[in-house]
């Protein structure tokens, strides 16, 4: 008896570590990385500081362990983004307000290179939070800023990276951040259409649910799927498939000129587009020069740097 029970055991033993190593291949959609500055003439109290840092682990710790999606995710297939909360006041104990930047990228196919699909400033952010405070999302109700615009980001970032990869495949996941914007319109700066600034989460998913902003997906896959990913086998394919992409951005700009959603895309590029025109023809480099002129007027001198 003895015996088998020591066979029965290493066999539990041996059923445990392969379910352990199957479910390590597979992890959360993820890798976030959080950060929290506060402004250099703001007073902060040692209690405030605590928060703080307490409150970047809760934040990091929500984007990277909530099951976002229905999919399996590889470790290496998680999307790599940076939340960095810039605290500008602290009106009261336990409120804090600032702005926020959000990034993610994506990583190019044959490279070791990641491009940028999402850089954005929103301007408006309010956060409540105490000290041990448990932090719980509900998709169908909203429950304070804090969760509401940690899932709104972190499905409009899921929603731009699956469009980078198929023909709209973000949709199931823009429609999430639509939803939570939907429900958070009592919470104040950022979620409705009343908001003065331009780059309010309201804007940025309602522009990119709207039929008018449709090129703009398009141009998410294009530009990254048939020109990115294909760039290190064939440049000038590539390159003009970049092209492409940018020119469909054109109608846009014209009917909403100055929208978030071309600003975040063309600016989040345009170090990028530099890097990849350098070994273009100078009718190349003209052209996109050009057309970036017209897709973000404000900025034009910045893509002169192109042509160089």
């Amino acid at each position: 008896m003895l015996i088998l029970s020591g066979k029965i055991m290493k066999y539990k033993i041996l059923i445990l570590s392969i379910l352990t190593s199957f479910g390590s291949l597979f992890s959360q959609e993820l890798n976030c990385e959080v950060s929290i500055v506060t402004n250099s003439k703001l007073e902060v109290t040692t209690v405030d500081k605590e928060v703080l840092d307490q409150l970047k682990q809760v934040m990091q710790d929500f984007m990277n362990n909530t099951k976002w999606t229905k999919d399996n995710f590889k470790m290496e297939e998680r999307l790599n983004c940076n939340l960095q909360f810039q605290v500008s006041k602290i009106p009261s104990q336990g409120v804090y307000e600032g702005t926020m930047q959000v990034q993610l990228t994506r990583p190019v196919f044959n490279t070791s290179y990641n491009t940028i699909l999402l850089k954005h400033i929103d301007e408006n952010v309010t956060i409540e939070y105490s000290r041990n405070s448990v932090v719980s999302y509900a998709p169908s109700e909203f429950r304070d800023n804090l969760t509401s615009i940690l899932a709104f980001y972190a499905y409009y970032m899921l929603g731009l990276d699956y469009d980078s990869f198929s023909p709209k495949g973000g949709t199931p996941y823009f429609n999430e951040a639509f939803s939570i914007v939907n429900l958070a319109q009592s919470g104040g700066a950022g979620w409705n259409n009343n908001d003065p600034k331009k780059k309010s989460r309201y804007n940025l998913i309602d522009n990119t649910m709207n039929q008018l902003f449709e090129p703009l997906r398009d141009c998410y896959y294009e530009y990254h799927r048939k020109g990115m990913d294909i760039m290190y086998e064939k440049y000038n394919e590539g390159l003009k498939a970049i092209y492409d992409a940018l020119n469909k951005l054109a109608p846009i700009a014209q009917s909403r000129p100055g929208s978030v959603n071309i600003m975040v895309f063309v600016q989040g590029k345009k170090n990028e587009l530099k890097a990849l025109y350098s070994d273009a023809t100078q009718q190349e480099k003209t052209d996109v020069v050009n057309l970036l002129k017209k897709l973000d007027p404000v900025n034009s001198s910045q893509y002169m740097e192109i042509l160089n």
